[in-house]
Formats: C-alpha cells, sequence, structure tokens
C-alpha cells in the first residue's frame, strides 16, 4: 500500500510538472492569403507540439506587443489609405482571457501614419508606441486601464533617404524599442540608415531630444530590428539590407551607443537576394540569434563574449520555410520557433541551452502567412 502511495504521489507531481510547462503562442500574420487575423495555441514546452485554441480576426495584425501582466494584447494594422500614403495604418487593442485563450477585441485607433510595422508597450503599461514603415513616424498612444486605446498623443516623422534607390527614398521607421529603464526610445529607421535616440517620459507618454541624437550605421544597411543585451551593457541592430548585425556598446546612463563591431550574418560567397529581419539574444545572454530571407532563408547562431559583447559565428541553420521574418525563443528556452510568411509554417527547433545549437524536430505549425511570435505563460 505504502508503495503505490508513492507511485501516486509522483505520477501527480510529474503530471503537475507536465500541466506548468506550456504557454500560450500568440501569432500576428498578413491576411491577404490564408489568415485571418490573430491565433493563439497552447504549446507544450515539454513535447514542442503546439495545439490550436483561438483566432482573432484582424486586418494585418502583423506584429504584436503584450502588456506586463499578460492581459492585454495590442496589434500593429499594418495598412495604408490608398489615396494618402501618409495615413491609414491603426493599433488593436484585445483583453487576453488566460483561462480560455481567447482574444476579445477592445477597439482600434489610427497609428499616427502609415503601415505600421511595430509596437511595443512600456513599463508602466500606459503608453504603446508604434513605428510607421511607410509614413517613417513613430507615434505614442495611451493605453487606458481598462486596455482600451486613445488617439497618438504625439507623432513624429523623420526626414531624409539612402543610397538604396528602390528601399531608401524615404524614411522607414522599422523598430521602437524602449530601452530597460524605460528612459529612452530606440527607433530604427531602414531609410535613412540611423538608429535614432530619444528621451521618454513615462509620466506623460513624451518623447524629446535624447545625450545623442541618433546612431548612425553604414550607408544603405538598412536598420531593421533592435536588441538589448540582458546585462544592459550591449546593443544589437540588425540592419536588413546588408545582411549584417552591427554591436554596440551601451551607456545605460547617458543612452548612448558606440559602435565596436559588424558581422555578416550570411556566407560571403552568397550572391543571391537577401534581406535580413529579426534577431534575438537568449535569455542567458550567451548567444544571438537571426534570420535572413529571400533566397538564403536561414537562421543565423552566435555566441557573445561577455567581456565584450562581440560575435562570434557559429553556424547558420536552414529555416525549413520561405521567408523566414520573425522568430522566438520559448519561455522554457528549450526550444526555438520561427516563423517562415511565405511557406505558411512555424517550424520548431529543439535548442541547447549549452552551446545554443538548434535541431529541427520536425514539428511544423500551419498557419498563414506567420510573421509574428508572442508569448503568454500561463
Amino acid at each position: 500500500m505504502k508503495k503505490i502511495l508513492i507511485c501516486f504521489l509522483l505520477q501527480s507531481i510529474l503530471l503537475i510538472a507536465y500541466a506548468q510547462k506550456s504557454a500560450y503562442l500568440l501569432v500576428g500574420t498578413y491576411t491577404s492569403g490564408k489568415s485571418e487575423g490573430i491565433y493563439v495555441y497552447k504549446f507544450n514546452a515539454v513535447t514542442g507540439k503546439a495545439e490550436f485554441v483561438s483566432v482573432a480576426k484582424s486586418v494585418n495584425p502583423s506584429y504584436l506587443t503584450i502588456s506586463p501582466d499578460g492581459r492585454y494584447v495590442f496589434a500593429a494594422n499594418e495598412t495604408s489609405d490608398s489615396q494618402d500614403k501618409s495615413k491609414g495604418g491603426n493599433i488593436s487593442s484585445f483583453y487576453f482571457d488566460k483561462k480560455s485563450g481567447q482574444l476579445n477585441f477592445i477597439n482600434t485607433v489610427p497609428s499616427g501614419g502609415a503601415d505600421p510595422c511595430y509596437v511595443t508597450i512600456d513599463k508602466s503599461a500606459k503608453w504603446v508606441i508604434t513605428g510607421n514603415y511607410t509614413s517613417g513616424s513613430l507615434a505614442v498612444i495611451p493605453i487606458a486601464i481598462d486596455g482600451r486605446l486613445g488617439n497618438p498623443t504625439q507623432s513624429i516623422e523623420h526626414i531624409g533617404s539612402g543610397p538604396n534607390k528602390n528601399r531608401q527614398q524615404s524614411p522607414h521607421v522599422h523598430s521602437t524599442v524602449l530601452s530597460k529603464d524605460n528612459k529612452f526610445l530606440f527607433a530604427s529607421d531602414l531609410g535613412i540608415d540611423k538608429v535614432v535616440i530619444y528621451s521618454f517620459n513615462t509620466s506623460n507618454g513624451e518623447i524629446g531630444p535624447a545625450t545623442q541624437n541618433f546612431a548612425e550605421a553604414e550607408k544603405g544597411s538598412g536598420p531593421r530590428h533592435f536588441e538589448f543585451h540582458p546585462n544592459n551593457k550591449y546593443a544589437y541592430l540588425m540592419e536588413e539590407l546588408v545582411g549584417a548585425v552591427k554591436v554596440f556598446s551601451y551607456d545605460a546612463k547617458k543612452g548612448t551607443l558606440e559602435p565596436v563591431q559588424t558581422i555578416s550574418s550570411i556566407e560571403k560567397k552568397f550572391k543571391a537576394s537577401n534581406f535580413s529581419a529579426d534577431i534575438h539574444i537568449s535569455p542567458d545572454g550567451k548567444f544571438l540569434y537571426c534570420t535572413n530571407r529571400g533566397e538564403s532563408n536561414t537562421i543565423a547562431l552566435c555566441s557573445i563574449d561577455p567581456s565584450s559583447g562581440m560575435l562570434q559565428f557559429i553556424k547558420r541553420y536552414d529555416t525549413g520555410g520561405k521567408i523566414p521574418r520573425n522568430f522566438s525563443i520559448d519561455p522554457s528556452g528549450q526550444f526555438l520557433l520561427v516563423a517562415n510568411q511565405q511557406s505558411d509554417n512555424i517550424v520548431v527547433f529543439k535548442r541547447n541551452k549549452d552551446t545554443g545549437e538548434l535541431t529541427d524536430t520536425n514539428i511544423r505549425i500551419e498557419t498563414g502567412n506567420p510573421v509574428c511570435l508572442k508569448w503568454i505563460e500561463e
């Protein structure tokens, strides 16, 4: 009888542990193809498998951000006005029910520009800040206590162009990233080859000039996504048009960036079309990953020197699909998921925490035009 009770107890513990190793995976998409909006899956961090839960209909919710408490989801509806290309984008708000996994629509407001492709929420959960790609602008939008969005309180348009006549004829804000202390905003602009730096006042949502106005990238490089190292001493910029990662040392007190290294994420002999996309650092700060689209369709792995922040290339992996856009490491750190936009699938890789290396699990999540992956823990 004692042995039976012990076995039962062990099984109960295992079942509880198994149940706790799951999280909700939210997928932002383009709705020009098979997609209807934002998809929600229950992801199992033991098996790497995902189970469909729900879908919230929304037009081109290409980028998502989630409130710190996991209750609200904000989506950039990447659209523009057919008559006036400087406006027409929207930001939508949803309430997320953790028990049912359902997204409940709250409201939609203008994004302050055209084709918003990035949205972030500040640490106080009072403001969302969006980057409008086509209009080359960014805007601050207030959030009420109930998750309802107000109209933009401030909008800033960038000025300038770059040498790439096809892609840099005007400013194109591609990401808006806040510093860890919520005091600075870093807006990567693909069109003018700069990471524009602003001060940010969380009490009133005001954006203003910073000590350093911008960090300049190489001409024609096309700054896209930007991420801080967990130790807050370094920052990393994905340069879309040249397939490179630029490393900066970061002064958190001043909000300033100093370039220290640039490393290619594609093969030196690769001459076909490539346009790089996303960039993320492992939770332990040891590894950096970045995706390459076009004819490359790879995700690159680099190690990070803890003393300098500099990168050492390790390996490239085929992403198992076409046009790998956003990717994400699951909350357990065991898996890395890649959203392949044009092949309508999300590929699940097993991740070795010690080496950073990836192994294709052969698990696929079939989703129309997936371009953004976010997590909400139960």
